[in-house]
């Protein structure tokens, strides 16, 4: 089986699946020596692997797709982020876990033309496992098709989340964590939201949730999963926007009761969760 290229049509997932392999060696190549490591906020990190990464997909990209725009987690790309076409790259994701020498990260690329995904592409180095999508095409893993879980019953599904790493007193997905934990077999957080979403395409899990996230870390993911027949949302059932304030993903067939659910937590949640002498006052910024 040849996994370095695609038998899709669609020329920008041929070109992004070559980029996002040398990308990924990077990473592996990076992984495999103490971490340099960085602070971009109080607790948020960037590491050289990070960079590297970044700095050639941007290049490549460039290379390849003259007239498009990138829009990059560490700030590479550049142009009009609602322009027609607009790649959204994470070079790292589950950049806390590559620090930490936990095996659970990837190198994620989305094509937006018009803001709706047309191609995606989500690379796991150290598995060897290339999930890619091209709209109407379905998904793939290693050039396999792939598709999302038949399980119909929150109670029997598997789901995923995370948790955001600023201002994390002031995010309320504690009580959403707790909820569908005590509704389902159980939560995983593994930090790698792309991989989540994959992992919802490929049926290893049946629902996931989070908030705040990037578009970066939803583009390639949420192709994904529609491409496998899954299906892609807020909390009030619209679709789904890359950089939107929520984000539920789920086989389909759970959805409509995950969704429901959550709009019920969330009419309990408090905005502030955490407080007390062990994370101060949380109200402040």
């Amino acid at each position: 089986m040849n996994i370095n290229k695609s038998n899709s049509s669609n020329p920008f997932l041929r070109g992004a699946i070559e980029i996002a392999r040398e990308a990924g060696e990077i990473l592996r190549e990076e992984y495999a020596k103490p971490p340099e490591i960085r602070y971009k906020g109080e607790v948020d990190i960037v590491t050289q692997a990070d960079q590297r990464s970044e700095a050639l997909i941007v290049e490549r990209l460039r290379g390849e797709f003259p007239s498009h725009t990138i829009v990059a987690e560490e700030g590479g790309g550049s142009g009009d982020s609602a322009a027609e076409y607009v790649w959204h790259v994470d070079p790292l994701d589950g950049t806390t876990n590559f620090a930490h020498g936990y095996p659970c990260f990837a190198v994620s690329m989305a094509l937006l033309k018009d803001r709706e995904p047309i191609a995606g592409v989500v690379f796991d180095p150290i598995h060897n496992e290339l999930f890619t999508a091209a709209a109407g095409e379905g998904a793939q893993l290693n050039d396999e098709s792939i598709h999302v879980s038949a399980v119909s019953k929150l109670a029997q599904g598997l789901l995923a989340t995370g948790f955001p790493v600023q201002k994390r007193t002031l995010n309320s997905n504690i009580y959403y964590y707790w909820d569908f934990t005590l509704r389902s077999h159980g939560v995983r957080r593994d930090g790698a939201a792309a991989l989540d979403l994959c992992y919802i395409a490929c049926g290893r899990f049946d629902g996931f949730w989070e908030f705040g996230l990037k578009s970066w870390d939803t583009a390639a993911g949420m192709l994904l999963v529609s491409e496998a027949g899954g299906r892609v949302s807020d909390f009030a059932g619209h679709p789904f926007h890359p950089g939107g304030p929520e984000v539920l993903a789920t086989n389909g067939h759970i959805h409509e009761e995950m969704r429901q659910i959550a709009v019920e937590i969330g009419k309990q949640a408090t905005l502030v969760p955490l407080q007390g002498p062990l994370f101060g006052d949380a109200r402040q910024p």
